[in-house]
C-alpha cells in the first residue's frame, strides 16, 4: 500500500499471544507516527484498559477490540475464521456489557479445549502411535502454562520449548487444519453475530484472503484459501458484518483489489492492519488504513 498508515487495527498483546504488552504497542505506534491503533488479542478483553491508558498517555487514538474466532464445520471446510470486533472505549465501564461479552468468548476457547486437543495430538502422535512425533506425551500445563486462552501459537511453542520439534512443517503436520488431531476453536457464527447485532458492535472479517498467500509463512498455514471464504463469506454478509480487513501482510495486491471490489458491493467498510505478533515473523506497522477510511471506520462505532 503507498498511502500513508493512519491507523493499524490489528494487533495483539501478552493478554493472547503477543510479545508486547498493552503499552509497549502503543508506544510503538507513537514511534511510528501511527495516529491510531486497535489492541485486538485473541478473545480475551484483557489487556484493553492499560491499553487506553496507555494511548492517553502518550496521544494515541485506542480502539478496543478483540478478534472472535468462529468455528466452522461444512464439507468443504472444517476450521475458524477470525471476526474483528471493535467498539468504543466507554463500553469498557459497562459491566453488564463486559461480563456478557466475556461470557460468549469463553465458548470458543479455554482449557476444555485445550484437554481435547492435547488428547487428539497425544493420541495420533504420541509414543507408540503409527506416526510417532513425540518421545513424551504432550501435557495440558504445558499449553496453560504459557496462556489462559492459548491459541495454536502456544502449541508450536510448547512442542518445540518442551519437546524439541523446531521444524515448522512438522510442527503444522500435528497442530495445522489438515492434521487428524486438529480441533477447531471458537463459536459458532450466529451466537456471535447475536451479541455483537444486540451492542452495536462494529465487525469485520479477519485476513479473508492470507490463507491463499503465495509462499511460506504463518498466513498460508492456518487460514483456508480464498475459494472457500468466498463460498462462505455470504453467510457473514447475512449475518450483518460491517467490513472487510482489505490491508494486510498476508493479502498481495491482487488480493486487496478483490477484497476492496468485494466491500464496494456489499457496501462494507475497509479496514486494515499489521497483525502484529512480535518484532521479527510478525512485526507492527506494516499495514494499516489511511486518515480517510479511518475516519469512516470511526465514525461506525457506537
Amino acid at each position: 500500500m503507498n498511502q500513508k498508515i493512519f491507523a493499524d487495527l490489528h494487533n495483539h498483546t501478552t493478554a493472547s499471544d503477543g510479545d508486547f504488552t498493552p503499552e509497549e504497542m502503543v508506544k510503538q505506534a507513537r514511534s511510528f507516527g501511527i495516529k491510531a491503533i486497535g489492541i485486538t488479542d485473541h478473545d480475551t478483553l484483557a489487556a484493553l484498559k492499560t491499553a487506553i491508558t496507555a494511548g492517553e498517555k502518550y496521544d494515541i487514538q485506542v480502539i478496543p477490540g478483540v478478534e472472535v474466532s468462529i468455528r466452522f464445520k461444512r464439507s468443504y471446510f472444517t476450521g475458524t475464521l477470525h471476526l474483528l470486533c471493535y467498539f468504543s472505549a466507554q463500553r469498557l465501564c459497562e459491566d453488564e456489557f463486559v461480563k456478557g461479552f466475556n461470557q460468549v468468548l469463553a465458548q470458543g476457547r479455554g482449557e476444555k479445549l485445550v484437554r481435547a486437543r492435547v488428547e487428539e495430538i497425544n493420541k495420533f502422535f504420541g509414543p507408540g502411535q503409527k506416526t510417532e512425533l513425540l518421545k513424551k506425551n504432550l501435557k495440558v500445563e504445558e499449553i496453560t502454562a504459557l496462556s489462559d486462552t492459548a491459541t495454536r501459537r502456544h502449541f508450536a511453542i510448547a512442542l518445540e520449548q518442551c519437546h524439541g520439534i523446531a521444524n515448522r512443517d512438522t510442527i503444522n503436520s500435528m497442530i495445522g487444519n489438515d492434521s487428524p488431531a486438529y480441533l477447531a476453536s471458537g463459536i459458532e457464527l450466529k451466537e456471535a453475530m447475536a451479541f455483537i447485532r444486540k451492542n452495536k458492535i462494529v465487525s469485520v472479517l479477519a485476513h479473508p484472503a492470507a490463507g491463499s498467500f503465495p509462499g511460506k509463512g504463518h498466513y498460508k498455514e492456518v487460514l483456508p484459501p480464498l475459494e472457500i471464504v468466498e463460498k462462505i463469506l455470504p453467510e457473514f454478509i447475512e449475518a450483518g458484518i460491517n467490513g472487510l480487513e482489505v490491508y494486510y501482510p498476508g493479502h498481495i495486491i491482487e488480493h486487496q483489489e478483490l477484497m476492496k471490489s468485494w466491500a464496494k458491493k456489499n457496501h462494507l467498510l475497509v479496514t486494515g492492519g499489521s497483525d502484529c505478533h512480535d518484532g521479527q515473523e510478525r512485526p507492527f506497522g506494516v499495514k494499516g488504513i489511511s486518515e480517510s477510511d479511518y475516519n469512516l471506520f470511526k465514525a461506525a462505532i457506537a
